[in-house]
């Protein structure tokens, strides 16, 4: 498929076996499996695999556009496949030409997902996971505190940080094992008030073995703090997807009431998120400061577009299955994913303007 064969599959897809139960999905985790199935049935979830291994590899721009469509349709499913692209460009970028060669086509062929689990390297204080080396590979100790995915991916990259403060990646399995290689064990699946469906646990790793064929990479003292000021702006498609869906509600709303004042309401918001692509087109080479602005807009607007869907919806929304409601909550994930500190400041920055 060229670029835009796949964003007509993908928006085909959602329009019609993922928007009719987004609801569902957000709090079902076999639904939500059935719904990465269609992603995956439809080769929508290699689309950062290379060429060669029989991915998609589509551009950029063309990437942050699926992003966006699965965000309006459903946060659930978006967060779930943003977890697997993300571990799958981090493995094409591998120099392990072995573990690309074994896995890539893999995913490729539709036989597996993956996870992710190093966001506990943006804490400060004691590495929340250790690697020691040994004979084979390191061996690995501590908490991963937040890795998505239980039960519906089969392996996941973990980081752990060295003796000498660097951080080592490999692969994992995602299920419980303890053997003569170490323990593998997860927590019960955690209680979140939006996205629930995707199965986020702990993982506890009791000196795991991980083998030196399993390794990713190596990354410098530092690395995660650099890779999140390069990329500021990635997750603006998801937000954008969000504020749409919103937008969606309230289109919807200020239908079946035949309400001007909604209607106008929410041209006025379309206006704000046309603005704010309008300068994510033209911000790649903005100072960080701007990036930072621009993403504590788009996360304000997301809010804003989940608040006014609630109001229009009237009591309604408080429903445990209503889309105003869903939105709003989906919002709030927006709010604080890939979250560090210059990301909460200016989003607090935001937050406090009048």
């Amino acid at each position: 498929m060229d670029s835009q064969e796949i964003l007509n599959s993908t928006e085909t897809y959602l329009q019609k076996c993922v928007a009719p139960h987004a609801d569902i999905i957000d709090s079902d985790s076999e639904a939500l499996k059935t719904a990465v199935t269609g992603l995956e049935d439809r080769s929508l979830l290699a689309l950062r695999v290379p060429q060669k291994w029989g991915g998609a590899e589509i551009a950029p721009e063309i990437f942050y556009q699926y992003q966006e469509l699965t965000a309006r349709y459903s946060g659930a499913l978006s967060f779930l496949q943003t977890q697997h692209h993300s571990a799958t460009a981090m493995l094409a970028n591998s120099d392990n030409e072995m573990l690309k060669s074994r896995y890539l086509p893999a995913i490729a062929q539709k036989e597996l997902r993956l996870g992710i689990g190093f966001s506990h390297l943006r804490r400060s204080g004691n590495p929340a996971v250790t690697a020691t080396p040994a004979k084979d590979g390191y061996l690995l100790s501590g908490k991963v505190s937040w890795v998505t995915g239980f039960g519906l991916f089969q392996k996941f990259i973990v980081a752990a940080v060295l003796p000498d403060d660097r951080a080592v990646f490999g692969l994992l399995p995602f299920v419980k094992i303890e053997g003569e290689y170490g323990k593998i064990t997860f927590s019960e699946i955690m209680q979140l008030i939006a996205m629930n469906s995707t199965n986020t646990v702990t993982a506890t790793l009791d000196n795991w073995l991980l083998r030196e064929s399993e390794i990713i990479s190596v990354k410098p003292v530092g690395w995660i703090a650099e890779n999140d000021s390069k990329n500021i702006l990635n997750f603006l498609p998801g937000t954008f997807g969000c504020i749409q869906a919103g937008l969606d509600v309230i289109v919807a709303t200020a239908k079946a009431k035949n309400s001007p004042l909604i209607a106008e309401a929410c041209q006025k918001l379309e206006q704000k998120l046309d603005w704010l692509k309008q300068n994510l087109q033209q911000s790649q080479h903005s100072s960080k400061a701007e990036q930072l602005a621009l993403r504590a807009q788009a996360i304000d607007l997301a809010v804003r577009c989940g608040h006014a869907a609630v109001a229009v919806s009237g009591g309604a929304a408080n429903g445990t299955v209503h889309p105003a409601g869903r939105v709003y909550r989906e919002a709030l994930v927006y709010t604080v994913s890939g979250q560090t500190k210059d990301v909460m400041a200016a989003t607090l920055d935001r937050l406090i303007e009048f």
